[in-house]
Order: C-alpha cells, then sequence, then structure tokens
C-alpha cells in the first residue's frame, strides 16, 4: 500500500490565494481513494523529535559518504536576516536558508 508523506508548506505559510495553475486537488483525491493510499501529515519537531541525536549521527554518516547531498543558501551579516526570511517564507530559495552572522575565524 502507498503512503504519501506531507511536509514543507512553509513558502504557502502568507498565501492569500491559491497559485496560478489548475485545480489538481479532485484528481489527486480520487487517485487516492481509488488505489487506497494513505495521505498523513506529520510535523518533524512534534512526531519525531526524540529521534533528532540518532537522525543527526546517521544522516552525518550519509552526508560525509556522499550518499545525501545538500544545498543551502547563505546569507552574510544579521542585517540581512530579514529578507532571507522573507525570502524563504516567499519560496525564492532551494534548501536551507542559513545567516551567517560572523566570519568563521
Amino acid at each position: 500500500s502507498a503512503r504519501v508523506p506531507v511536509c514543507g508548506l512553509v513558502s504557502g505559510y502568507n498565501a492569500t490565494a491559491l497559485p496560478d495553475g489548475p485545480d489538481r486537488l479532485p484528481l489527486l483525491m480520487a487517485t487516492l481513494l481509488k488505489k487506497r493510499i494513505r495521505m498523513q501529515g506529520f510535523i518533524i519537531g512534534q512526531d519525531y523529535g526524540h529521534r533528532i541525536a540518532e537522525f543527526q549521527q546517521e544522516m552525518g554518516r550519509w552526508v560525509q559518504a556522499g550518499k545525501i547531498k545538500y544545498r543551502e543558501q547563505v546569507v552574510d551579516g544579521l542585517e540581512n536576516a530579514p529578507q532571507a526570511l522573507i525570502g524563504l517564507l516567499k519560496g525564492e530559495n532551494f534548501g536551507k536558508v542559513v545567516v551567517r552572522v560572523s566570519p568563521n575565524e
């Protein structure tokens, strides 16, 4: 049986209208019904927060081994943090946004 995880909706937090394009919700719902697919939302911190140390260890090994690759957008200076947050909420980034408040010394 199929399962569809639902997460990653930050870019839509402040949306006041539906995105442009066709409404595919009826097609999605029909597919879920016909194929008896289970769709369940989850919130990492609430549902899996107790496993963060385990996750960090395993993910660290995978990143070091090259099994997992990630992207991050680095913004320099605390004064640029507000614009970085606005861009994050608008979905203008891909991956994580990191604000570097001072250079590594």
